[in-house]
Protein backbone atom coordinates (compact mmCIF):
# COMPACT_ATOMS: atom_id res chain seq x y z
CA UNK A 1 0.00 0.00 0.00
CA UNK A 2 1.46 3.37 -1.03
CA UNK A 3 1.94 6.32 1.27
CA UNK A 4 -0.69 8.26 -0.68
CA UNK A 5 -3.31 5.61 0.02
CA UNK A 6 -2.41 5.56 3.70
CA UNK A 7 -2.78 9.34 3.87
CA UNK A 8 -6.19 9.16 2.18
CA UNK A 9 -7.38 6.53 4.65
CA UNK A 10 -6.15 8.52 7.65
CA UNK A 11 -7.67 11.75 6.33
CA UNK A 12 -11.01 10.07 5.69
CA UNK A 13 -11.02 8.55 9.16
CA UNK A 14 -10.25 11.89 10.80
CA UNK A 15 -13.02 13.66 8.87
CA UNK A 16 -15.58 10.97 9.76
CA UNK A 17 -14.45 10.97 13.40
CA UNK A 18 -14.76 14.75 13.63
CA UNK A 19 -18.21 14.51 12.10
CA UNK A 20 -19.31 11.98 14.71
CA UNK A 21 -17.84 13.98 17.58
CA UNK A 22 -19.33 17.23 16.28
CA UNK A 23 -22.82 15.79 16.16
CA UNK A 24 -22.50 14.18 19.58
CA UNK A 25 -20.94 17.21 21.29
CA UNK A 26 -23.40 19.77 19.91
CA UNK A 27 -27.03 18.75 20.56
CA UNK A 28 -28.34 22.13 19.36
CA UNK A 29 -26.62 22.05 15.96
CA UNK A 30 -28.58 24.51 13.82
CA UNK A 31 -27.94 23.36 10.25
CA UNK A 32 -27.38 19.61 10.10
CA UNK A 33 -27.45 19.59 6.29
CA UNK A 34 -23.87 20.92 6.21
CA UNK A 35 -22.76 17.74 7.96
CA UNK A 36 -23.64 15.80 4.82
CA UNK A 37 -20.84 17.61 3.00
CA UNK A 38 -18.36 16.51 5.65
CA UNK A 39 -19.67 12.96 5.51
CA UNK A 40 -19.41 12.90 1.70
CA UNK A 41 -15.83 14.20 1.75
CA UNK A 42 -14.78 11.77 4.47
CA UNK A 43 -16.35 8.79 2.78
CA UNK A 44 -14.72 9.64 -0.55
CA UNK A 45 -11.31 10.03 1.10
CA UNK A 46 -11.71 6.71 2.86
CA UNK A 47 -12.85 4.80 -0.23
CA UNK A 48 -10.11 6.44 -2.30
CA UNK A 49 -7.52 5.05 0.09
CA UNK A 50 -8.94 1.55 -0.08
CA UNK A 51 -9.85 1.29 -3.77
CA UNK A 52 -7.41 3.75 -5.36
CA UNK A 53 -10.25 5.46 -7.25
CA UNK A 54 -9.67 9.21 -7.15
CA UNK A 55 -12.28 11.34 -8.93
CA UNK A 56 -10.16 14.53 -8.85
CA UNK A 57 -7.39 12.58 -10.59
CA UNK A 58 -9.76 11.63 -13.43
CA UNK A 59 -11.07 15.19 -13.76
CA UNK A 60 -7.56 16.68 -13.80
CA UNK A 61 -6.38 14.16 -16.41
CA UNK A 62 -9.30 15.10 -18.66
CA UNK A 63 -8.16 18.73 -18.42
CA UNK A 64 -4.62 17.70 -19.31
CA UNK A 65 -3.12 18.13 -15.84
CA UNK A 66 -1.12 15.57 -13.93
CA UNK A 67 -1.94 14.92 -10.31
CA UNK A 68 1.19 13.62 -8.55
CA UNK A 69 -0.56 13.24 -5.22
CA UNK A 70 -3.40 11.12 -6.67
CA UNK A 71 -1.35 8.60 -8.69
Amino acid sequence: MSITRKIRIMAGFVVLLSLALGVEASPIFQNVNWLWLTAFAGFNLFQSGITGFCLPEIVLKKFGKECDSCS
